[in-house]
């Protein structure tokens, strides 16, 4: 792939060497950049986004024998595992709130926030827990919600955003004292995927595309990229891992943090 820089600046520290990384769609349409500075994958947003394509059909919360739930159970396990005694819990993009339900049974009290309103009600009646149908970037402050909360979750959500500066600075406003925010997304640096890179960048495989492809992920972060977003919106980080959904895979990614899905748990530092 030919090396070339972006002609725009980082979205995270608006470094200005941006060099090419990888690209997606037919004719390769849409253009990755990483920044050398902090290390964020910025995608080139004149291309367009699409965020529909993540929709998820309905899955009740309760079915403990639904396969899509197992996602929002080990999310729950990590919490019970490092998130401390039960508090005030919002989850941002709460899907189909399994993970409230499961947080709500072990005694958080909880609350939801989910972009699809059809779907934050659904929730809603299902569940009888508190639900706002909001675009969370574009939302006014809640008042009630302002150093309100404990725990934090946002998963598989903040590589959609378009400015998580200001995410991460909207969370912490909601967040109490020494308040935490768990949160789940893709890897970047993860091993395969830089094998793919390899492999794609050098011509010896080319990914086929549907000729409505659009990208959907505005962001990538590694750990280093992730860190220096943490620490310029006034985090510190607690713990960092990757995972799978697959057992062997996620003993050896816990140990070992090459999988190319990440979890981390950080804190408010005051």
């Amino acid at each position: 792939m030919t090396h070339k820089m972006a002609d725009f600046s980082c979205r995270l520290c608006f470094g200005k060497e941006l060099e090419l990384y990888y690209c997606q769609g037919r004719d390769d349409r849409f253009r990755y950049y990483r920044c050398a500075g902090c290390g964020l994958v910025n995608l080139d947003l004149r291309e367009g986004l699409d965020q529909t394509q993540y929709t998820d059909e309905w899955v009740d919360p309760a079915d403990n024998s639904a396969r899509r739930n197992l996602h929002n159970d080990a999310t729950f396990d990590f919490i019970r595992r490092y998130a401390g005694s039960p508090g005030r819990l919002l989850d941002l993009g709460c899907g189909n709130g399994r993970l409230l339900y499961r947080a709500g049974e072990a005694g958080w009290d909880v609350r939801g926030l989910e972009l699809c309103a059809r779907t934050a009600a659904r929730v809603q009646d299902a569940l009888g827990v508190p639900v706002i149908a909001a675009d969370f970037l574009e939302m006014d402050p809640v008042p009630e919600y302002l150093e309100r909360f404990d725990l934090i979750c946002l998963r598989h959500l903040l590589e959609h955003l378009p400015d998580s500066t200001l995410a991460m600075q909207k969370i912490r406003a909601m967040l109490a004292p020494q308040g935490m925010v768990l949160l789940e997304m893709p890897n970047i640096e993860a091993w395969d995927k830089k094998v793919k890179r390899w492999i794609v960048n050098r011509g010896v495989h080319r990914r086929t595309y549907t000729e409505n492809f659009v990208a959907g992920h505005c962001n990538e972060f590694s750990r280093r990229s992730f860190e220096y977003l943490a620490d310029q919106t006034g985090f510190d980080l607690v713990r960092w891992e990757t995972y799978s959904m697959k057992p062997l895979g996620n003993f050896i990614y816990q140990r070992v943090p090459i999988g190319n899905k990440a979890r981390a748990l950080i804190q408010r530092d005051d």
